[in-house]
């Protein structure tokens, strides 16, 4: 995907989706158009590059200062129990837009459910790994 056509692109430059958090010179803070959970957010670089690992130094510090105040809001507005963050980083990952962003996801106590393994459920027959031993 090319940046003429990328949504995050359209997003972290023109700041119109109406979803806007928070924001710097490098990021944006938005909130996710499909949460998984109350609050859900994703982090945004403003240059298109797929990969965490493309990115320099300057632009992890500024991706890193959104999660940062992200958390503090989400503290504030919603007080969840605790958070996931993630990135899909490639295909094999399912990344479905080519764009680096980090989802920020909160947490809360669910009674009934088990949270152990966090985002080892991406691939289940992997995650219970604690019940195994």
């Amino acid at each position: 995907m090319e940046a003429d056509s990328c949504p995050f692109c359209d997003i972290a430059t023109s700041n119109s989706c109406g979803r806007v958090i928070d924001q710097n010179g490098l990021a944006i803070l938005i909130e996710d158009g499909f949460p998984v959970t109350l609050g859900h957010s994703l982090v945004i670089l403003r240059r298109h590059i797929q990969s965490l690992f493309d990115a320099s130094d300057e632009e992890r510090r500024a991706l890193f200062q959104l999660i940062e105040r992200a958390k503090v809001g989400l503290d504030q507005r919603y007080q969840p129990s605790a958070y996931n963050i993630g990135i899909n980083d490639g295909v094999a990952a399912g990344q479905t837009i080519p764009h680096l962003h980090i989802h920020v996801i909160p947490r809360y106590d669910e009674p009934g459910t088990d949270p152990r393994g966090g985002i080892r459920w991406i691939i289940p027959e992997r995650a219970d790994y604690w019940s195994s031993r």
